[in-house]
């Protein structure tokens, strides 16, 4: 017989444990391993039991569900919180899913929707193990992992999303990748938007915190100093990802030279397993500089003609530059938009292979946007979720470049090959 699914039960109420454990008894797959009153006596449970699936109630006198998920996602990490409310306003939800929740569930509910979460949760959760556990552990795992912060191990890839358009979807599909490749891959992520004048990866993540973006690295970094206090300013965002984000105002902008901005994402990388970055759509040189830098370019773009055409010219500027084709890579959003365009005509157009496609999924996306949350968090099983979590999956492998790989030969002047 298939192992079952161990459940905890996290209620104040006991007419509702009780409830919950007679219902889930009928199931042959999943087994409850103990029920706890508290959000205390959840944790000492969990540490003692190591369910594989936390049924959590939201409202609890002592300790709430969100901050009982939050502290047991450190001390029982392969835990999956499932959380359950009377109250489903939109704010419940995003508090839930940035402590850590994997599913939310609005009482009252029946057997077949939660037997239906805590098998989807499961499963999904068993996958992510999975794939962690492909990558080879050795005797001194557990002190390397202590260590991991504080010391560089082999360089991460840099992986630049860029667009040569606006308004695309570019942001929404960096704060998404970043967030499933640390969700779903277990890699270590840094999210840096490089929009310098007019980032929204805060707004995505809902972060606005003062005094913590890439421009208060710069004085250090005069006169070709390294950024040493790069620590604090990186944010931790709940999802488990780190971010740098863009200057508040758009004229602290000009303090991020070029240099600068590669002697961050070199440091950066040497702590973290990908590098993420959100380029602006305009060719100046901190994008160029972060193009040049990257192991891998997602380059996105619509079912429009106007896209279509701004993509053309950007390949061939790529293909002067030097930039071969596994570098970089094609990224159709909205892909199954009725425009009157079709994906072979937007290959005919520009000459090449789309290598990735996203769907299109208005409802999804804008509410998560209004939120502040990932739809890849907030709405996993959806079609555009999925797309996503497979994108990550597929920029997982070009991790290999080497030091000497990334040394390519001094950029020409954007435009000097016009000339020559």
């Amino acid at each position: 017989m298939a192992d079952r699914i161990r459940v905890l039960i996290v209620d104040d109420i006991p007419e509702t444990r009780d409830h919950l454990t007679k219902l889930l008894g009928f199931e042959s797959d999943i087994e409850v391993v103990g029920a706890a009153a508290s959000g205390a006596e959840a944790l000492d449970l969990a540490v003692a039991l190591t369910p594989a699936v936390v049924l959590m109630d939201i409202n609890m006198p002592d300790m709430d569900g969100i901050a009982t998920t939050e502290l047991l996602a450190t001390r029982v990490p392969t835990a999956a919180v499932i959380m359950m409310s009377v109250q489903g306003e939109a704010d419940y939800l995003r508090r839930s899913m940035l402590a850590g929740a994997r599913e939310f569930l609005v009482k009252p509910f029946s057997s077949d929707e939660l037997t239906a979460s805590i098998r989807q949760v499961y499963e999904r959760e068993r996958d992510k193990q999975s794939r962690i556990a492909v990558r080879p552990v050795t005797d001194g795992a557990a002190a390397a992992a202590a260590a991991a912060d504080s010391e560089p191990g082999e360089p991460g890839a840099i992986v630049a999303v860029f667009s040569p358009k606006g308004g695309v979807g570019r942001t929404t599909i960096a704060v998404n990748l970043a967030v499933a490749a640390h969700q779903e891959l277990g890699l270590k992520v840094c999210l840096v938007d490089a929009s310098l004048q007019f980032g929204d990866v805060g707004v995505l993540l809902n972060l606005n915190p003062k005094n913590k973006s890439i421009a208060d690295l710069m004085p250090e970094l005069e006169g070709g100093g390294e950024p040493e206090s790069l620590d604090t300013f990186v944010i931790n965002h709940s999802s488990g990802i780190h971010v740098l984000l863009a200057p508040p105002v758009p004229e602290m902008a000009e303090l991020v030279t070029t240099q600068a901005l590669r002697r961050v994402l070199e440091a950066l990388r040497m702590h973290h397993d990908v590098v993420l970055v959100d380029c602006t759509s305009s060719f100046n040189d901190a994008t160029l500089g972060v193009l040049d830098a990257a192991d891998l370019v997602l380059t996105v773009l619509s079912l429009e003609i106007t896209s279509i055409k701004n993509m053309r010219l950007f390949l061939e500027v790529a293909d002067q530059l030097g930039y071969g084709r596994d570098k970089v890579k094609l990224i159709l959003n909205r892909a199954d938009s009725t425009l009157g365009i079709r994906v072979a005509d937007v290959e005919h157009s520009i000459g090449r292979k789309v290598d990735h496609t996203i769907v299109s999924d208005g409802r999804s996306v804008v509410y998560a946007l209004n939120r502040g949350i990932p739809f890849v968090l907030s709405n996993r099983e959806t079609q555009v979720s999925q797309d996503i979590i497979r994108l990550a999956t597929s920029i997982a492998g070009p991790q290999e470049a080497t030091a000497d790989d990334r040394k390519v030969a001094p950029r020409k002047s954007l435009f000097a090959w016009r000339q020559s």
